[in-house]
């Protein structure tokens, strides 16, 4: 992790997606898992304080970039105004800016989570609906073999996706169940018969897609059959 020190009151550092990794998260985790990544930015923070000194405390103005191979994070320390009614954040020149106290970031995944405090119930609810997301699991292979078998186990692949990754000396298939009228029991049945050929990995689709070697990005296990004849 990369810090820099801008002022007393502001730190600035740049996390790549493979440190975040290497601590025991994932993307997925910083995006959608607002616990998890609260629990990322505290270990970082904890981190900055032991190398600048920075002692998190106090309310904080953070703003996070998200960029092509990591996050970059500016945390601003903040001071309550006598009246209790808003923050005051130090600037470079010295001066403050005042912010009412119910407009802070509670969040550094505040935005991308779309929790906006002036939506309306309705909103939220449409919010809330398209952010729920399809079931999907990795499955891993030790031999390319196991997936070929696989592939003949199913006559119809409607209504669930297929793309099979080379990472690290093994085989993955990705599987995302994208028919809404495919009941649970369905969705287990499928995934049972996955699981006689291969085991469940804890990896992600970001990262095998950032670092694996693709070998079908859809459809995969028809077109294992296809190139695959028994």
């Amino acid at each position: 992790m990369e810090i820099e020190r801008i002022n007393e009151n502001t730190i600035k550092f740049y996390v790549s997606y493979h440190d975040v990794e290497q601590r025991g998260f994932d993307r997925e985790d910083i995006w959608y898992n607002r616990d998890r990544s609260e629990q990322l930015f505290w270990e970082m923070m904890d981190e900055v304080n032991d190398k600048e000194n920075f002692h998190a405390d106090g309310p904080l103005w953070i703003q996070v970039q998200a960029m092509e191979k990591g996050l970059e994070v500016i945390v601003t320390k903040a001071q309550l105004s006598s009246d209790g009614q808003k923050l005051e954040l130090p600037t470079e020149n010295g001066k403050t800016i005042d912010m009412p106290v119910d407009e802070k970031i509670e969040s550094m995944l505040d935005e991308k989570l779309n929790e906006a405090d002036n939506e309306s119930e309705d909103d939220e609810a449409d919010s809330f609906e398209n952010d729920l997301e399809p079931m999907q699991f990795m499955i891993r292979f030790h031999e390319f073999e196991d997936a070929i078998q696989l592939s003949y186990r199913f006559d119809n692949t409607d209504g669930f996706e297929q793309s099979m990754y080379h990472f690290e000396n093994a085989y993955y298939l990705y599987i995302q169940f994208d028919d809404e009228n495919m009941s649970d029991d369905e969705q287990e049945n499928i995934l049972s018969k996955i699981l006689e050929y291969g085991n469940e990995s804890e990896l992600t689709i970001h990262r095998l897609q950032e670092y694996g070697k693709t070998i079908f990005a859809e459809d995969a296990l028809n077109q294992i059959k296809t190139y695959f004849p028994q």
